[in-house]
């Protein structure tokens, strides 16, 4: 066969399938606001990351960015410098978490999350760092930890 023939045949088959089962209306539209609506939780997160407060837009604050995710479970950290020289970590997950736990060295501090999934920890010293979260899913308990960081 030809590439032509390949090209008749495949327009065939989708005039075929088009009339046997066709595409639901608005299924199209639907999925195209689904994707652009997929991020909207995070960056509302972000931009409400302040609370009551106005955040400097341009400075000499340090400031960083973090997700981490095992496919079912996503968290995001965002780490900014006080003014004492250690660090506020903000962050959300996006899933009902039990308990998140933030890991330096031998000590290890916890917060439980928001009903919004917003959790922080303040003053935290920089040097090496690790975040684990635990989820309940029905009867289920899961545990995400993230790589080491630096803070």
């Amino acid at each position: 066969m030809s590439a032509h023939d390949d090209a008749e045949m495949f327009a065939r088959l989708r005039t075929l399938w088009s009339e046997v089962d066709p595409v639901p209306a608005g299924l199209i539209d639907r999925m195209v606001a689904a994707v652009a609506a997929d991020g909207l939780n995070r960056e509302y997160a972000l931009l409400t990351l302040v609370e009551g407060q106005l955040g400097a837009v341009r400075g000499e604050a340090d400031a960083l960015t973090l997700q981490f995710s095992d496919g079912t479970t996503s968290i995001l950290l965002h780490v900014t410098t006080t003014a004492s020289g250690r660090r506020r970590v903000d962050g959300w997950v996006d899933t009902g978490a039990a308990e998140v736990f933030l890991t330096q060295g031998e000590k290890t501090i916890s917060t439980s999350p928001e009903e919004t999934g917003r959790f922080a920890f303040d003053e935290v010293p920089p040097g090496l760092t690790r975040v684990r979260l635990t989820t309940a899913i029905g009867d289920e308990t899961r545990t995400l930890a993230t790589p080491q960081f630096e803070l």
